[in-house]
Parts: structure tokens; sequence; C-alpha cells
């Protein structure tokens, strides 16, 4: 019975989330992750990808997944795996539980250590409790692109088409979910 209470709470702190979405992702932060995301990708060969997700959907709350199973289900719903040089990454925030994830394709993987990954969302959760979500996206986005330059640096010999889009996915009642 405990359980179901649980479900029920997490349930309903998840759609509340969805309430106050376009409050804590407005239009103009959407727009300057975009531009974050493309300048980056004019110094590395890597491909970014950002999912914002006010709450789980019901199905996962039922189940008790974690933000790090549904950033894993994303990352893949996105096509994040599906770049050149397999070195793409998904940065995904879920809203309700202040959870950030990100999940990389195998050649970032390989290249990055542990403590690599810690540095990276280093300090980000504080962002989030605090609603400045803002500087946590964008301080995430630069520790990843270092990793990248570092990694996988871009090579002088020309432009390279996008893999993937550099827009960020939103996700939430009033919008589509994957």
């Amino acid at each position: 019975m405990q359980r179901i209470f649980s479900r029920i709470g997490r349930l309903v702190r998840h759609r509340w989330a969805e309430l106050y979405l376009s409050q804590r992702i407005p239009p103009l932060l959407l727009d300057q992750l975009e531009a974050l995301i493309t300048a980056s990708e004019q110094h590395h060969t890597g491909q970014l990808r950002i999912c914002i997700e006010a709450g789980l959907p019901w199905s996962y709350i039922w189940r008790d997944a974690s933000a790090r199973e549904r950033a894993l289900s994303l990352f893949g719903k996105l096509r994040v795996w599906d770049t050149e040089d397999n070195n793409g990454a998904l940065i995904y925030l879920l809203l309700a539980d202040h959870a950030i994830e990100v999940v990389a394709d195998r050649a970032l993987h390989r290249r990055v250590s542990a403590s690599e990954w810690q540095a990276v969302l280093q300090g980000v959760q504080q962002d989030f409790r605090r609603n400045a979500y803002a500087d946590g996206l964008a301080a995430v986005l630069e520790r990843l692109s270092s990793l990248l330059v570092q990694g996988f640096p871009r090579s002088d010999s020309g432009a390279r088409e996008d893999d993937l889009p550099n827009a960020p996915v939103v996700q939430g009642r009033i919008f589509k979910d994957l």
C-alpha cells in the first residue's frame, strides 16, 4: 500500500511540474541553448542534444523508473547514437526531480573518465534546486564541449553537416511525448 501512495505522490509531483514548464524553461532560454550548441559544434566533431522534460510519463512512474532510465530511452529515440563518429551526447533534464543525466555514445564514453563525468555535473544540482536552469545547462554544455574539443577537435578541412538538430527538445503535457 505504501508503494502505491508513493507512486501517486510522484505522479502528482511530475504532473505539477508541467504547470511551470514554460516559466522555468522560456522560449528565450531554448534559443540561447540552441545557439550555445551551434557555437560549441564549431570546435569539435561531437553532436550535442538537450532534452528537457517536466515529468516522467505515467508508465515510467508506475514502474519506479529513474531519470537515467528515461535518458537512455530518449538517447535512442532522439537518435543520438546515430552519429558519424559515435561521439554524440544527450543532456537530459527532468524538472520534477531536479535531475540531470548525460548519456554519451561509445567513442565519447571511452575517452572520458568517471571523475571527468562527475566534473561535468558538479554544482549543477544546486543550480536546478534554486531554479537556475539557464546557469546549470550552460555550465554542463561548456564542460561537455571542453571534453569534446579535447577528444574530438574539428580539423581545418572544412565544415561538416550536423548529424543532429541543435534545438533542444522539450517534453511535457503541452508537447507531444516521445
